[in-house]
């Protein structure tokens, strides 16, 4: 806990708009900086969406284990999902031969958090493998949720502050939203655009909070 106590004083809610760009010593196999997820639907976008997801009582999480939804596989060279994450939504990243990220800022949009350490963040599943899989994944081939669980296309993957990750856990947005109000929007429309894609359903609490957000985005 003291290392959660002592972040508090280290956070800061300036955000790092400057692009990345290539420094000596990274990999050259790593991806292009982008400093942001894939950029969600439009507000209007995510409404219609909304609006097409089947609404259903969530499922049971029988069975369910993350070893079910492999993560953070090889992406190029030595780099594997999460250490792509890191490099894109990171600003000034370095990383050594094995893809590792040894320096750089993080800011965390869901806290206001500014970090200098990867070992501080943790790439977040916007919508949680264990609410995948309650909200239809329990029926996808392996190979299927193994791509959902390293999607880079869609805007299901954020670095972000590990302790505030921890504590969303497998939570839908009736049961937890960002701390940074001003960013809730965002997440809706990142929710949505994610469970749309991937047909997954939805829950009437859930989606009475989604409409919520983005009515007011």
């Amino acid at each position: 806990m003291i290392r959660v106590y002592a972040r508090q004083f280290r956070r800061s809610a300036v955000f790092a708009t400057a692009a990345v760009i290539g420094a000596t010593g990274l990999l050259a196999t790593a991806p292009a900086a982008q400093a942001a997820p894939p950029t969600p639907v439009s507000a209007a976008t995510a409404r219609t969406y909304l609006g097409q997801l089947t609404v259903a009582a969530e499922g049971s999480g029988s069975g369910y284990s993350r070893d079910l939804f492999p993560h953070w596989i090889t992406q190029s060279g030595a780099c594997n999902t999460r250490e792509v994450v890191l490099k894109r939504d990171g600003s000034n990243v370095q990383q050594d031969s094995a893809c590792a990220a040894v320096s750089g800022t993080w800011f965390s949009p869901y806290d206001g958090a500014t970090w200098s350490a990867a070992s501080d963040v943790d790439i977040d599943h916007v919508v949680p493998l264990a609410e995948a899989w309650r909200s239809g994944a329990n029926s996808w081939t392996t190979a299927k949720r193994q791509q959902f669980a390293n999607d880079l296309t869609r805007p299901q993957l954020i670095a972000v502050t590990d302790n505030v990750n921890q504590a969303k856990g497998d939570k839908d947005p009736a049961k937890w939203l960002p701390p940074t109000t001003s960013y809730r929007c965002m997440y809706a429309r990142m929710w949505v655009h994610t469970k749309h894609y991937w047909a997954l359903k939805v829950d009437s609490a859930e989606k009475s909070a989604l409409q919520s957000i983005l009515n007011g985005c």
